[in-house]
């Protein structure tokens, strides 16, 4: 636990608490249905024309029936919306690699999976999504899902606060304006800055590079329809192949990991997710991605305050919320510092700490921080492997999940796409 961890804990301690009432002033604007903003000269014929289209009329508010039933219609018509991109994914636009449609399990799942903003991936993304699915069938996911569950939050607030209204608010304004004057244009800011510390943006095909060394693999033998080859056990026929080759994945990789980040989905373009170098290339894009995932949770623990006329209550809620952060932080870092005593007795230096499963360009204590940042929050967003920690390390993002299934439904610890 050396000084170069203790100063960026610090420091990203400090920095979250100083983003938190400007972002809980920026809410209580954009939750207010009468609430100005700086993007109202841009942003307010775009809110006006959406509730148009929509049906919608924006003075009237729901009660608690007609919001969850709003919610869950939305939910639904989205779900079936991406499931559908998913499957038809070959024959739309955007998809250079000429990738098959997503099997109907493996769609449905994803579906569901972003729909909620579990984000739960049993694929590779750089080898089973097109550039239009990840754009338009995830990102869009990435913000509604997002918007969805700070309007919940803010409908939570609302019945908590209105003594004698049996109202909560209108679902589809919350949705509108969460989306439009909170998600878009933080997300553009954030996603310039991820490319500038190089993340990649573009429509490119994936470039293959010739490896220095080809290696020998084992993989199992197909016939000429592609079945697996059995022998007389029944067991597949496998046969070495030398690959020459590496791929090299393109795509509109930064706009989607910024809306991950800030609406805390976390699910990957990729399958190493926040680990692989195109998603989180450096030290300063890491801390702002970490920073990302706590600033709106953060922001609505001020506007809760605001809200109850109590900011007393709401700091109050920030302080228990932060002393459970930073015991979790310290143990897991601890942790992993510490390494594991089997290690040690085979010759594994302690000072070397529990490497394993990390990106040597964060280090233990970045690693550790991310963890608990991302089980903090329920997000599924990783920059290590949870499942290579050590006991106690990997009991802290463990007992992160379990205290938030009891507050909603939480995604696996590990953000990789499983097979």
């Amino acid at each position: 636990m050396n000084a170069s961890g203790w100063i960026q804990f610090v420091v990203y301690i400090v920095a979250l608490v100083i983003i938190t009432k400007p972002m809980g002033l920026y809410l209580m604007q954009v939750l207010d249905a009468n609430g100005r903003t700086w993007f109202d000269p841009v942003l307010k014929p775009l809110e006006r024309g959406t509730y148009r289209i929509l049906g919608v009329d924006p003075n009237k508010e729901h009660d608690w029936k007609q919001y969850t039933f709003a919610m869950l219609m939305f939910s639904l018509v989205g779900c079936l919306f991406t499931y559908a991109i998913l499957r038809l994914q070959y024959y739309l636009p955007l998809n250079p690699q000429m990738i098959v449609g997503v099997t109907p399990d493996c769609s449905f799942n994803t579906a569901t999976s972003f729909t909620t903003n579990t984000n739960w991936q049993s694929y590779s993304g750089e080898t089973t999504m097109s550039y239009f699915s990840q754009m338009v069938g995830l990102a869009f996911h990435n913000f509604v899902s997002a918007a969805t569950g700070i309007a919940i939050a803010a409908a939570l607030v609302r019945g908590i606060a209105r003594h004698s209204v049996q109202t909560i608010g209108n679902f589809w304004v919350d949705l509108v304006r969460v989306t439009y004057y909170l998600l878009i244009p933080i997300c553009v800011v954030f996603a310039v800055f991820l490319v500038s510390q190089g993340i990649i943006q573009n429509f490119k095909p994936y470039d293959k590079a010739t490896l220095v060394e080809p290696m020998k693999v084992s993989v199992a033998k197909v016939d000429k329809d592609g079945k697996a080859v059995v022998d007389a056990a029944g067991k597949p026929v496998m046969e070495d192949q030398t690959v020459t080759e590496q791929n090299i994945v393109e795509g509109p990789m930064a706009s989607q990991i910024a809306m991950k980040m800030l609406g805390t989905n976390g699910g990957g373009y990729v399958n190493a997710n926040a680990a692989h170098p195109f998603e989180n290339p450096t030290p300063l894009s890491n801390f702002f991605q970490m920073l990302s995932i706590f600033s709106i949770g953060s922001g609505l623990t001020w506007y809760l305050g605001r809200m109850v006329k109590s900011q007393k209550h709401g700091w109050t809620v920030w302080a228990v919320m932060l002393a459970m952060f930073v015991g979790g932080v310290l143990l897991a870092w601890h942790s992993e510092v510490a390494g594991n005593p089997i290690h040690h007795s085979l010759g594994v230096a302690a000072a070397d700490g529990n490497m394993e499963g990390k990106e040597v360009r964060f280090g233990i204590f970045n690693s550790a921080l991310f963890a608990t940042i991302t089980t903090d929050a329920s997000c599924g967003a990783v920059n290590s492997m949870h499942d290579s920690f050590t006991p106690l390390g990997g009991f802290v993002p463990l007992f992160n999940i379990q205290l938030g299934c009891a507050r909603g439904f939480h995604r696996w610890p590990d953000g990789r796409a499983h097979p």
